[in-house]
């Protein structure tokens, strides 16, 4: 009985150069891809606890189960706040955290202008106990372009 076998004789390449050589050659264009991504990530990826929409604060502060927490600097919430908004600055908010022990069973809602420092307000918070803390998206500056009231 004669088997007839087939092979394949082209030659074969085994060049593993080739992906490094992509790399080497567009080393700048990954660099950029990958910081404009990170860019584009770290905002999700550094947020703290939950954030709400001005119209879901609204909602929350109608239904009387919100303290609004207010963590600007005293001359900017004398310029405007959301009504009924407790004023503590993020700088003395760990030494006066006492002072909310009373709403651990609400929803606290803290705001300051753009919602930078609220997240980090929402942290202390979260870290002290609390357990419903949600920070206003965009702060009172994205409050303000909703067209709500503030308070003087």
């Amino acid at each position: 009985m004669h088997e007839q076998l087939l092979f394949y004789n082209a030659p074969i390449d085994l060049n593993h150069w080739g992906p490094v050589k992509f790399f080497i050659d567009n080393i700048f264009i990954i660099a950029i891809v990958l910081v404009s991504g990170g860019a584009l990530l770290w905002p999700v990826l550094t947020q703290r606890g939950k954030r709400a929409t001005a119209q879901e604060v609204t909602l929350l502060i109608n239904r009387g189960k919100a303290l609004v927490l207010d963590v600007r600097e005293t001359a900017e919430f004398a310029a405007g706040h959301l009504p009924d908004a407790k004023h503590i600055a993020l700088g003395e908010l760990d030494n006066r955290i006492g002072e909310l022990e009373k709403f651990k069973a609400k929803s606290v809602v803290v705001v300051c202008q753009s919602g930078a420092r609220a997240s980090s307000a929402a942290a202390k918070l979260l870290k002290a106990g609390f357990t419903d803390v949600v920070s206003l998206e965009g702060g009172v500056a994205a409050w303000k372009t909703a067209g709500l009231p503030l308070s003087k």
